[in-house]
């Protein structure tokens, strides 16, 4: 098996309101999942349709401490383990871990296995949980029995910064924390990796200047930011179209750079969420 994938994101908040965070079931049914049933050290549970395949709790839980709380997960028939840690940074500042087995960035990149969202569903929820210590609010979260991939959000910024944002390829790689290149022109590439590292970039359909952007991905669709200004600020929607299939893992992927993107035009002094 190879090695398991492992997130870090620093969280504004004290080490033990964080990990009761992890285990309280009421603050779970805010930042990670619809339902949520936890008692310690018998029980850790999580469903609902902001879970993949949370049609039931499939959870059995392993292992928890005052800073672990390890579970088996078991998707598309494969028992999986997931692992949430907590460590001190600061007496105000927690770093949190998620470590994930069984994900495989093909079954991501192909949407072969439910497992392919692993990644990316641990990235929005991690965001999620940073948010909701800000008192900022959540992203949208997947709906998995949902085909309509849609979520708006109103940004502190002005139409022109946003959309500024999203077609400049310095800016798209701070923000979204992978290189990406972007010829900003109806007909250019847009390749995840950058031109070098993508053989197949996807293809920018429209481009409308703080009004609206639209790539072509290829099987996992098309997506699009519609931006609409009021008084300063920019309501953004996001849509996921055309595909066959609804492909969850780049959705989840999508909705966790949009919370970061949120974070890049109204925080001050922005850092990323995630540490190395």
């Amino acid at each position: 098996m190879s090695e398991p994938m492992i997130l870090r994101a620093r969280v504004q908040a004290p080490v033990k309101e964080v990990r009761n965070a992890l285990t309280d079931p009421a603050l779970l049914r805010v930042w990670l999942a619809e339902h949520a049933e936890v008692s310690l050290p018998e029980r850790y549970a999580f469903w609902g349709r902001h879970t993949p395949e949370g049609d039931a709790p499939h959870q059995r839980l392993l292992h928890a401490d005052d800073d672990t709380v390890r579970v088996a997960w078991t998707l598309d028939g494969v028992e999986t383990t997931a692992e949430l840690s907590v460590e001190e940074e600061t007496p105000d500042s927690t770093i949190v871990t998620v470590s994930q087995t069984h994900f495989d960035y093909r079954e991501a990149m192909t949407e072969s296995s439910i497992r392919g969202v692993l990644q990316t569903y641990w990235c929005l929820a991690l965001a999620n949980l940073a948010e909701h210590f800000e008192g900022r609010e959540l992203t949208p979260k997947v709906d998995f029995t949902s085909d309509d991939l849609r979520a708006t959000v109103t940004i502190d910024a002005a139409p022109s910064a946003v959309f500024e944002s999203l077609i400049d390829s310095e800016a798209v790689t701070r923000w979204f924390g992978y290189p990406i290149e972007i010829e900003p022109h109806v007909g250019g590439r847009y390749a995840m990796g950058g031109f070098d590292n993508d053989p197949h970039p996807a293809k920018v359909l429209e481009l409308e200047p703080e009004q609206r952007l639209t790539v072509d991905w290829g099987p996992v669709g098309i997506s699009s930011w519609e931006l609409e200004g009021s008084d300063g600020r920019t309501r953004l929607t996001m849509v996921q179209s055309g595909f066959d299939r609804p492909p969850y893992a780049a959705w989840a992927g999508n909705l966790s750079g949009l919370a970061e993107l949120r974070r890049y035009h109204e925080i001050p002094a922005w850092q990323p969420l995630w540490v190395s």
